[in-house]
């Protein structure tokens, strides 16, 4: 089944994006039609500066095209509808890890078991530590297993194994596609080949510039 068989969760069409930088404009996405559907892993990847991240932040709503449409069925203001992982990872410093992951249970159902998905990225013997106690690369596993714990309808992730060794690696591909795999939509921007191997649809930015999936 493709994506266009199901109803799409998020969707983008002739989305641009530009921003000034002194007297030059800088087209950080440029006419991008996109989407996200139910049930696919799909990886955005691309160097540093190809427009990812504003493409990312397009899809979750913190920024606003300039020109074209972004339309969504999905509500933004609840975990288990759209869930992130941004590069800075926006853990709460005085929340311990395992309190940072059951966050979204103080508003939302939680689906996975925090303890069980912190035991599989690793991070399980740090419940009771805070971020700053931990290393960048469990702080980031912290991020992924709060994002997946109410298994969201659409799961956005930036760049999820940038700190990663092979292993931890696994451990999130394995959870991402297990996600995907449950009837999410999830969407990565990695230069990762470890994740953009195993990915349903895979694109590629460049200058702004969105390649059809798997070209």
């Amino acid at each position: 089944m493709t994506t266009s068989d199901r109803a799409a969760l998020i969707r983008l069409d002739g989305v641009s994006r530009r921003f000034r930088r002194g007297a030059e404009t800088v087209v950080a996405v440029a006419d991008v039609t996109f989407e996200l559907a139910p049930g696919e892993l799909t990886v955005v990847s691309g160097p540093s500066g190809s427009g990812k991240t504003t493409l990312l932040n397009l899809l979750l709503g913190w920024e606003q095209p300039d020109d074209g449409v972004r339309t969504t069925s999905v509500p933004t203001d609840r975990w288990t509808g759209l869930a992130v992982v941004p590069q800075q990872l926006g853990l709460i410093d005085h929340c311990t890890v395992g309190e940072n992951v059951r966050l979204p249970g103080r508003a939302n159902e939680l689906v996975l078991d925090p303890a069980e998905v912190m035991d599989r990225l690793g991070i399980g013997h740090l419940a009771e530590r805070f971020p700053q106690e931990t290393s960048l690369g469990e702080q980031q596993r912290t991020a992924v297993a709060r994002a997946i714990v109410t298994r969201p309808r659409v799961l956005v992730v930036d760049e999820p194994t940038s700190h990663q060794d092979e292993r931890n690696t696994e451990r999130i591909v394995e959870l991402l596609v297990e996600v995907a795999r449950s009837g999410s939509a999830v969407v990565a921007a990695t230069h990762d080949e470890r994740v953009t191997t195993i990915a349903d649809r895979r694109f590629e930015m460049r200058d702004g510039h969105l390649t059809p999936p798997n070209a």
